[in-house]
Order: C-alpha cells, then sequence, then structure tokens
C-alpha cells in the first residue's frame, strides 16, 4: 500500500510576500479574496484561519512592504545627512527601488491613494496614508533645514517647494509603471534636485 506524503507545510511569511505583490500590483479593491487564494495556493478555511480576512492580510502586507522596500524614505529623517543630500537618496533609492525586477514597479505607498479617497476604505488603507503623510513631512523637514543652514535662501517658500519634490516622489510611480528604466528615472532627479542647488 502505497504510504500518504506528509501535507505540505504552508510557509506564512512567503504566502504574505506573495500578497504585497498582489495588493501592489492590482491594489486593495481590484484584488479578489480569489485571486489571493489562488495565488497563495490555500483554501478558503485555511486563508481565514490564517489571516482572518482580505483586509487584515492588505494591513499585513502594508506593514511589511513599509518595513522592507519603504525604509529608502528613512534618508529623510537622518539629520546627520545634509538635507539635498537625504533628499537625494530618498528618491533616488525610490526610483531604484520602483524600477527593480522581482516584484510590481512603483510604489505601494504612492499607487494606495487611489483607495485613499474612498469613505470605506479609509481604515484600510489608513498605513499607507500615514506612510504618505510621513514622507511628506519628512520633505518638508529637510526643506526646512536647508533654510536654516542657509543651503536654502530664507525666503523661499518651503511648503512650495517641498510639493514640488513629494509630487515628484508621486510621479515616479506614473513613469515606473509605465515602463520607464531606472536610468531614466535616475537622470529626472539630477534634473529636479536642480531647484535646490549645487
Amino acid at each position: 500500500m502505497a504510504q500518504m506524503g506528509r501535507p505540505r507545510q504552508f510557509d506564512r511569511d512567503t504566502a504574505l510576500t506573495k500578497a504585497m505583490h498582489l495588493f501592489w500590483q492590482n491594489g486593495f479593491e481590484a484584488t479578489s479574496l480569489s485571486q489571493l487564494k489562488a495565488e497563495l495556493g490555500i483554501s478558503a478555511p485555511s486563508f481565514y484561519a490564517a489571516f482572518g480576512s482580505k483586509e487584515a492580510l492588505f494591513q499585513e502586507t502594508v506593514a511589511l512592504y513599509l518595513k522592507s522596500h519603504g525604509t529608502v524614505m528613512d534618508y529623510l529623517w537622518d539629520t546627520q545627512l545634509p538635507p539635498r543630500v537625504a533628499i537625494e537618496l530618498a528618491l533616488r533609492g525610490s526610483a531604484r527601488m520602483q524600477a527593480e525586477v522581482g516584484h510590481p514597479t512603483g510604489c505601494m505607498v504612492a499607487l494606495g491613494v487611489t483607495s485613499a479617497g474612498i469613505v470605506e476604505n479609509a481604515a484600510i488603507t489608513a498605513a499607507l496614508t500615514a506612510a504618505r503623510a510621513r514622507n511628506r513631512a519628512g520633505i518638508l523637514a529637510c526643506v526646512q533645514r536647508g533654510v536654516a543652514r542657509q543651503e536654502l535662501e530664507a525666503v523661499i517658500n518651503v511648503t512650495a517647494l517641498a510639493s514640488v519634490f513629494e509630487s515628484f516622489l508621486l510621479g515616479l510611480s506614473t513613469l515606473a509603471r509605465d515602463g520607464a528604466t531606472q536610468e531614466a528615472m535616475d537622470s529626472a532627479v539630477t534634473q529636479i534636485l536642480r531647484l535646490w542647488g549645487n
């Protein structure tokens, strides 16, 4: 009599990464429960036992993204770096990450903005909204430090300049989704930094 093999072990971390990629590619609304179960290779009971719900899984994937790919923005908060350098490293790091192979293009945080305006999704996407707010605050803090260090003129509109850099950062996701190479986006970073000066 043939022996039955041991059941295949469910690797939760691997499944979480696969789910993150699916949400990253499609967004929260467009990713169905059936897609998630198929991608993860598990049944509905196993899905609910492992993750609780689609909403809970999404929030877990956002947390995973922020502590992995999303850390490219941490330069903005490193006050040991000159402020212009901090912005440059964050922008170049983000552009590189968004064009990497092995995961969807673009930035999950930036792409999640399309879900933010839907009232019923506010609690689900709160972590992405908070991440964008943190990036915004980090860019603004760098510009303010630039003025304080006299790298930028005191008369400059710090909010407007910070908004320019933030808009550029958010726009990188569109470029990446449309197939822009990391080299092309890196060249664009060089151009936008000319607003700061040398």
